[in-house]
């Protein structure tokens, strides 16, 4: 009997394959977020690099689209489309001949006669060998063979698969396909003239005539685009040959086509096509010609150009709306390979996995980070952080949360790798009591059984960090690395010391409080004005709330204040006016009055920054950090945060 063990789920487990690697995906993920892209950039990145240890991205594909494309743009070009047809129609005749030779008869003669007075063109004896009786029956069958190839290579020009659907494109079919010309063509008539087709005559449509569009649009722009784009890749094959073969190709179209109506109903789809979709490169002429000759592998290959056409349109992903989804994996198996198909599989499953990862959610067609995903975003900012720390002074560890060395609190909480070991042995063994279940006298502890006393008793801390974003921050190198510490500050706050509070307020013309999801999601901002005067009121208010708290503000800035409020308006001025000073240290000292510390992280060493810094620091009786680098700023916040504890 087999046995199945089972554990709670922690978050750490992988619910997917081998082949999606969930924690290289959050992890490049978040590495993209903490650079600035957001939850929708940063899946679009993702989406167009791939992991690049497992699988590649849609640009890899564009890529190996392109070099399929030089590939064929380097094939010899065919000089004469028709010959194969020429040589067919010559062998067909020669069989005809030949069954004429063995009857003495005088008919037999005529037909002789009427095949040496055939026209050279190839339209001509199509049309002169339509209305001849054959003798030979296998001449005759694969003359006919031969009008319903051609027959349904163009019609297969505007409507892909069309011998698939129909077994065949025989006379009789070709009722079939007028019926359906004649309800598409009333069809954009209505959609040109802005009154129709309503969705359900759009669907009534494809219940009807569905097996002509195996791209199955799902509404009339879809198969719009569809027509249209076949249309137009037949247009500039056409322009791509000389005037003579545009000719002979034309008149051998009405020779196998053979229906007046027929002819005016694909002329008026054509126009219609034309006037719909003008964005299209119409009689642009086209390079895709095929290997060697003849009219098959000619507009095969314009078949597959267009099919090229429509893959890099979907993998560019660049039109309104635009989805992974889209993108076709028949499609790209048979232009670039059932390993690419593969790989656009995994693709597809990237956004559902940080789904399933609890990273991100979609509400209303917008990507959101959940509080699961800032948390990993933060210990990833704070991982950055712990990895620079030094290893040689006293507290340094690389893990986020340690036990005290205090008095004993009373309260116990689960071991983690980097805490003092001071078991508390009554829970420890509690726990391994409890893992176990029944024992014969003896318990094994296990890691995950072990409890610690919790020590010291912490008081609470309020924190406001000022988040400068100007526009000289990112100017300066200085607001991906101020944004990576926002978070890891948040992160720390959150594991370590949970009975503290962090708010997060950034500020340029005006200051405004920011959650760290919105902190993940937002950039710089594209104004002027760095506008501390609003920030400290705005501090001030949040941390009157925290009464029984000690209180903090962290300020992270390049530049001295050059704006304050007047009203509800704001005033800039460069260099910074002495009322905008006067007014920024004012709202600082009704800061420090109100028992709230200040540090203040000054990410530039320019004179007149120093000069603000040293007078705002006297007033409110703060410190003062000069970041050497912008990369240090996030060890500088998180080990004074920390030490300061």
């Amino acid at each position: 009997m087999s046995r199945h063990n089972y554990s709670e789920w922690d978050g750490t487990q992988n619910p997917w394959s081998s082949d999606i690697p969930i924690d290289e995906i959050v992890a490049e993920f978040s590495e993209d977020l903490l650079a600035g892209w957001g939850a929708q950039g940063s899946i679009r990145r993702l989406l167009d690099e791939g992991v690049q240890s497992r699988f590649g991205g849609l640009r890899s594909m564009r890529d190996r689209l392109d070099h399929l494309r030089e590939a064929g743009r380097a094939q010899p070009k065919g000089e004469d489309i028709l010959s194969d047809i020429r040589e067919r129609l010559d062998h067909i005749v020669e069989m005809e001949r030949l069954e004429l030779s063995l009857d003495d008869g005088e008919a037999a003669r005529f037909k002789e006669v009427a095949l040496d007075a055939l026209p050279a063109g190839v339209a001509r004896q199509i049309a002169e060998l339509g209305q001849y009786d054959f003798a030979s029956r296998p001449a005759g069958q694969d003359f006919r063979e031969l009008v319903d190839e051609l027959r349904a290579q163009m019609l297969e020009q505007q409507f892909a698969n069309i011998s698939e659907a129909l077994g065949s494109v025989t006379q009789e079919d070709l009722f079939k396909v007028k019926d359906m010309l004649a309800d598409l063509n009333v069809m954009l008539d209505e959609y040109r003239a802005g009154i129709g087709p309503s969705p359900e005559a759009f669907e009534d449509f494809i219940d009807k005539h569905g097996e002509f569009f195996p791209e199955n649009p799902q509404n009339i722009e879809e198969l719009l685009e569809v027509l249209a784009t076949r249309a137009a890749a037949f247009s500039r094959f056409v322009a791509s040959l000389p005037p003579n073969q545009q000719r002979e190709l034309a008149a051998m179209s009405s020779a196998v086509l053979d229906d007046l109506d027929l002819q005016f109903q694909m002329d008026q789809l054509g126009r219609s096509l034309r006037a719909l979709a003008p964005g299209q490169a119409w009689d642009v002429p086209s390079e895709a010609r095929g290997e060697g000759s003849g009219l098959a592998q000619s507009l095969a290959a314009i078949e597959q150009a267009s099919d090229m056409d429509e893959l890099d349109r979907l993998l560019k992903q660049d039109y309104p709306g635009a989805s992974i989804e889209d993108i076709d994996p028949d499609l790209i198996g048979r232009l670039l390979g059932e390993d690419v198909a593969r790989d656009l599989d995994k693709l597809r499953q990237i956004e559902r996995a940080l789904q399933e990862a609890g990273v991100i959610s979609r509400s209303g067609g917008k990507v959101e980070l959940t509080p699961r995903g800032v948390r990993k975003l933060g210990e990833r900012a704070l991982s950055r952080v712990f990895e620079d720390l030094t290893h040689d002074q006293p507290g340094s560890h690389d893990v986020f949360v340690g036990g005290g060395d205090g008095d004993l609190t009373g309260s116990t909480r689960a071991w983690r790798h980097g805490d003092a070991f001071r078991l508390d042995l009554r829970r420890t063994v509690h726990n391994a009591v409890l893992r176990e279940g029944r024992t014969q006298g003896r318990v094994k502890l296990k890691p995950e059984d072990f409890e610690i006393a919790e020590a010291e008793q912490r008081t609470s801390v309020a924190t406001v960090l000022l988040l400068d974003m100007s526009r000289s921050m990112p100017l300066r190198g200085h607001w991906l690395p101020a944004k990576r510490m926002a978070l890891a500050l948040h992160s720390l706050i959150s594991m370590q010391y949970p009975e503290d509070k962090l708010e997060i307020v950034g500020f340029s013309d005006y200051a405004r409080p920011m959650t760290p999801a919105a902190l993940g999601e937002i950039d710089w901002e594209p104004v002027y004005g760095t506008n501390m005067e609003h920030a400290f009121n705005l501090a001030g208010r949040m941390l009157a709330k925290h009464r029984d708290a000690t209180k903090q503000v962290l300020l992270v800035t390049d530049g001295e204040p050059t704006a304050h409020l007047v009203g509800d308006q704001v005033f800039f001025q460069w260099p910074p006016a002495w009322e905008t000073i006067e007014k920024t240290l004012r709202e600082a000292l009704r800061l420090a009055r109100s028992g709230v510390t200040m540090n203040i992280f000054m990410l530039e060493q320019n004179p007149s920054l120093s000069d603000f810094v040293d007078k705002l620091a006297r007033v409110v009786k703060g410190r003062v950090f000069a970041v050497q680098a912008s990369s240090d700023i996030g060890e500088m916040v998180v080990r004074d945060y920390m030490r300061r504890r």
